[in-house]
């Protein structure tokens, strides 16, 4: 049937779904199973509508070919069925659903009573108002990019670090680039951008969410904006706010491009995905796409209350990862953006609630076995944010096999330690030892912890040394949002200071922060802007603050944040070049070590400042806050990429959290006998001249580490005699 001058009708295919254009047509499918019929709505560039009733049917997708249209092409839905809020059925064909399946979507939302699908000033009835003139068209989309040779870098997960970081706020404030490009997925591409990626040692940038997002009507009545991007709108779109080019699918490509160009420089891109809930809140919010598609099969319904939403996210609804078109709509989505995005990963917001069955976390949860399976996923970074907000949400460590996970425990017990918090020796060395109390019981390895002491949720790290308390103004809730579980300090002045005493402490200890993370066992994740001194002036919450308040700072010039840049690439140097910082597997218990005069000593090994190892009782004590930690390079247990036996220098590591100077001895023979120290964070940029030999004394700073490498000469330079066996570190200081 001929219903445009320039397109034909035909039944068209049940697969794929969405808006699919083949070179010569568009085929649509959309999947309801409560829907009595189905109107595709296309729109020119003024807005006027065209209604073409979709009559294919085949289990529960609705189908339709039009020959002859192509990209650009603005459409969306209208699904007539039952109106039963009270059963949890909110068909209402006077509301435009977006296509979930779109690829790029066009327009902008307007806070507007009539995106609400009911009446409301009568909750139970319809509201007949159209929503489409306020909400966001889905574009078709050809899909076509010259990908040329692009090869995913595929790094270890063991040689990998993680940066966390905002696409916009990565580079909008960048000097080194032209303006039009500042905050878009060209500026994380552009060369000054991925020069200063590698010079700190970044192998992933983890971006936080780029599915398209909206900002909610809450946020925006008080002038603010979802800046973060976790109230998604559709998950096959990329975010066309970070796009340069005019039109919206150019956007796909310029996506595509980004990719491209961190892959030529060996980064991956692991992207921030939010599949727990939607955009559409509540049985209160706006009704944009599922809601009014198939309300039941999408998302969770309270079983004593249809017309509400089971929440284990917090912010109104949770998907219904039972369902199988709901788990499909993940997959697909997933599948999409490895294959034709080319992405090398994904951390999954409040994974917990895609994996609930009849409400408990189920390591054997469809989710779970759809990911196991699938070959795809299986060549990719799968990353947990393993807690929510339903019964038992916190899951660190329950995650399966193939998973890696945030360890918030790393976070706080890091920073715990650091700021001078009674606390067990033995949890510390255990996070900085790869969590092998928490993830080993699960056949895992260090690197299914992502160590972090700072996110893109809570204090930057300048702010955790500056801030005991939260400041979160600004966002317009009377500083009742974000956490008050901080574990921050700022060692006598709350805030920004001149006092030269505390800067230098808040200098020193960020340096503490960055070289305990970067020298930890597991796989690193740094917090953009962090490695320059970035701060959000006590916000600890700011995902509604899309300003220079979140955007990095590149135009400072200042020592500290230049030195602070040297200093994390330091350590990044550190550990890339030495794998005894990153193993791949857990330590070597000591009970299966040989014994004995003569014997290597253990894969690990902790001291006390006198040069002893520690007992259990040393290390059960919560008032420990200096000591030592022996890795052994001769103790690797692993072959590299080319088979070959790993092997690399001895370090030992001397930790003193205390804020006045402790003595340390060196250990004795059986752990080396000539050192050299290679990081010392109480210069700004790392710097270290010391040499010690063994059962030497010496003073370690207060509130510093260490770091020394083995290098067995026979003879060390010494001082002179008056100063004896005590090391430059006490003459300098």
């Amino acid at each position: 049937m001929l219903v445009h001058p320039s397109y034909f009708i035909a039944p068209g295919d049940r697969t794929p779904l969405g808006a699919t254009f083949d070179g010569f047509g568009t085929n649509f499918a959309i999947f309801s199973e409560v829907a009595e019929a189905i109107d595709l709505c296309l729109f020119d560039p003024d807005g006027a509508e065209t209604k073409i009733r979709m009559t294919e049917v085949d289990g529960f997708v609705w189908h339709i070919r039009l020959a002859g249209l192509g990209p650009g092409t603005r459409y969306g839905y209208r699904v007539h069925g039952p109106w039963d809020p009270a059963h949890g059925l909110w068909c209402n064909p006077a509301k435009l659903l977006a296509d979930p399946y779109a690829l790029m979507f066009d327009g902008a939302i307007v806070d507007h009573p009539a995106l609400l699908a009911y009446d409301p000033d009568r909750p139970d009835f319809p509201d007949l108002r159209d929503s489409a003139p306020y909400t966001l068209h889905g574009i078709v989309v050809s899909g076509a990019f010259d990908w040329r040779d692009d090869s995913p870098p595929r790094t270890p997960y063991e040689e990998s670090l993680v940066y966390e970081t905002h696409v916009k706020g990565l580079t909008m404030r960048h000097p080194g680039m032209r303006p039009a490009l500042r905050g878009t997925y060209l500026g994380v591409a552009h060369p000054a951008t991925v020069s200063h990626l590698k010079r700190i040692g970044v192998t992933a940038v983890e971006l936080l969410p780029v599915h398209q997002s909206v900002t909610e009507a809450s946020v925006s009545r008080r002038g603010l904006t979802n800046y973060w991007g976790y109230n998604t709108f559709g998950f096959f779109a990329p975010n066309r706010a970070y796009g340069a080019s005019a039109t919206p699918e150019g956007v796909v490509g310029e996506f595509k491009t980004m990719v491209r160009a961190l892959h030529e420089d060996g980064i991956e891109v692991i992207l921030d995905v939010v599949f727990n809930h939607t955009a559409e809140g509540g049985s209160d919010g706006p009704t944009y796409s599922l809601r009014g598609i198939d309300n039941p099969a999408y998302y969770r319904l309270d079983p004593v209350n249809p017309r509400q939403y089971v929440d284990t996210t917090g912010v109104g609804n949770s998907l219904n990862s039972h369902h199988p078109m709901s788990l499909r709509l993940v997959m697909d989505s997933l599948r999409y953006w490895v294959s034709e995005m080319h992405v090398d990963g994904f951390r999954f917001d409040l994974a917990p609630t895609l994996a609930r069955e009849e409400g408990a976390v189920d390591r054997l949860s469809a989710f779970f076995g759809l990911v196991a399976q699938d070959p795809v996923l299986g060549q990719v970074k799968l990353i947990a944010e393993p807690w929510d907000v339903g019964p038992a949400g916190y899951q660190v460590g329950a995650f399966p096999p193939q998973w890696s996970e945030w360890n918030g425990q790393y976070r706080d017990v890091v920073r715990d330690f650091w700021r001078g918090r009674p606390a067990e020796v033995d949890d510390f060395v255990s996070r900085i030892s790869g969590s092998r109390d928490i993830y080993a019981r699960s056949g895992r390895e260090p690197v299914a912890s992502i160590n972090f002491v700072t996110a893109h949720d809570g204090f930057t790290l300048r702010d955790v040394v500056s801030y005991e308390s939260k400041h979160n103004e600004a966002n317009g809730q009377q500083n009742r949002d974000g956490t008050d579980d901080n574990r921050s300090a700022n060692y006598g002045v709350e805030g920004e200071t001149d006092d030269p005493a505390v800067l230098a402490v808040r200098e020193r200890q960020q340096r503490n922060l960055l070289a305990t993370l970067l020298c930890s066992q597991g796989i690193p994740m740094l917090l953009g802007g962090d490695e320059r001194g970035r701060s959000q002036r006590g916000n600890n919450n700011a995902f509604c603050q899309d300003s220079e308040l979140t955007w990095q700072e590149w135009e400072r010039q200042d020592a500290e944040a230049e030195d602070l840049e040297a200093f994390t690439a330091t350590c990044a140097t550190l550990r890339r070049e030495h794998p005894v910082f990153r193993r791949r597997y857990y330590e070597r218990e000591r009970s299966s070590l040989p014994t004995g005069p003569g014997q290597p000593p253990g894969d690990v090994v902790f001291l006390r400042i006198d040069g002893a190892e520690m007992t259990e009782a040393d290390r059960d004590t919560s008032f420990v806050r200096s000591f030592g930690l022996f890795l052994n390079g001769r103790g690797l247990n692993w072959l590299d990429t080319w088979g070959r036996p790993s092997s690399d220098d001895s370090f030992l590591l001397w930790f003193n959290a205390w804020d006045q100077a402790v003595l340390v001895t060196m250990p004795g023979t059986d752990l080396g006998t000539a050192w050299t120290g290679v990081l010392d964070t109480t210069h700004p940029r790392g710097e270290s001249g010391v040499s010690f030999a063994a059962r030497d004394t010496f003073k370690l700073p207060g509130r510093s580490m260490l770091v020394l490498r083995c290098t067995d000469f026979d003879t060390l330079p010494r001082l002179s005699d008056e100063v004896g066996r005590v090391s430059p570190v006490e003459v300098e200081r």
